[in-house]
């Protein structure tokens, strides 16, 4: 059959919660169109109830995330950056079409964020290192501080940068052994959607990465308040809303890391996502563990170790 008579097959897009697709529990969905207006696909509106379930996935999927080691973890994200360069035709024409760039804009983009995700996966066990050591006490213990995951957050990806910053707020989070609860972009979600196909299909554990399409207010509120979440990265919200979900999250003392000033009203279109990120959202959600233990006598001149 030639090109002309083929009826195209449209792609379906579907949340990626515990490891699985399922479409919005609501059943609602929502046109996602290009930079011009024109309808690209129907994305899931996602309702709080799959909020909720995607709290509880992450939940349970955080004891064997947390528990791994630093090393097995820097594995798995290099393995999602593998994948991620295997699907960089695919990547490159859903970015293009969501922000309005050039193909090769937009794949300097996607390359950017490939290497972004190669950047975080080797700081996995190398973070120890600057957020935690030795401190000098007076007294004859040892003293060990060492970096903990928080538990579960809630992220706001970026609203204009649909792939680079969204990548550049969730490999932070995972790498450092927590796991998350992702709203995706609002009108780009596609990236973010094909990217839950991609976790799926590498070593990443169901759960640990959970990818929300829909409007970014209604989704984040209960995020903000639930019991259950242990901070929440207010990268894609805008001013006004990011002053509610605070407040929402001060009632169980939540993490909070709220918007830099360049993403203050949620659109992100001034912040330089292409920017070396240095390691502010790496300790952004760790906690830090304290360890005094008191030293040996050795001999019988009681020279201590």
């Amino acid at each position: 059959m030639s090109e002309q008579n083929r009826l195209g097959v449209f792609k379906t897009y579907k949340l990626y919660v515990g490891g699985k697709f399922p479409r919005s529990e609501s059943g609602r969905v929502y046109e996602v169109t290009d930079s011009k207006g024109a309808w690209l696909a129907n994305a899931p509106q996602s309702s709080r109830k799959d909020a909720r379930d995607a709290v509880v996935a992450a939940r349970k999927a955080f004891g064997g995330w947390s528990g791994a080691t630093a090393y097995n973890r820097g594995q798995v994200l290099y393995r999602v950056a593998e994948m991620l360069e295997g699907r960089k035709e695919q990547f490159v024409r859903e970015v293009a079409a969501s922000e309005g760039l050039s193909e090769s804009k937009a794949a300097a983009v996607v390359d950017a964020a490939v290497d972004r995700w190669v950047w975080y996966a080797g700081w996995t066990d190398k973070i120890g290192q600057i957020s935690g050591g030795a401190n000098p006490v007076a007294g004859p213990f040892f003293n060990l501080s060492t970096p903990e995951p928080t538990g579960v957050v809630a992220v706001l990806a970026p609203q204009k940068s649909s792939f680079l910053g969204l990548v550049s707020v969730i490999a932070p989070v995972i790498a450092t052994g927590n796991t998350a609860v992702v709203i995706a972009s609002a009108d780009a979600p596609l990236p973010a959607l094909s990217l839950g196909e991609v976790l799926a299909t590498s070593d990443v554990p169901g759960g640990v990465v959970n990818i929300l399409s829909g409007a970014t207010a209604e989704l984040a509120a209960p995020l903000a308040a639930h019991q259950d979440v242990n901070a929440i990265d207010l990268t894609g919200a805008g001013a006004e809303l990011a002053k509610e979900l605070e407040v929402a999250a001060a009632d169980n003392l939540k993490r909070v890391l709220r918007p830099q000033p360049a993403e203050a009203d949620g659109s992100d279109a001034s912040t330089d996502w292409l920017a070396a990120p240095g390691t502010h959202r790496l300790t952004a959600f760790l906690e830090t563990k304290t360890v005094w233990h008191p030293t040996g006598a050795l001999g019988a001149a009681g020279s201590s170790y």
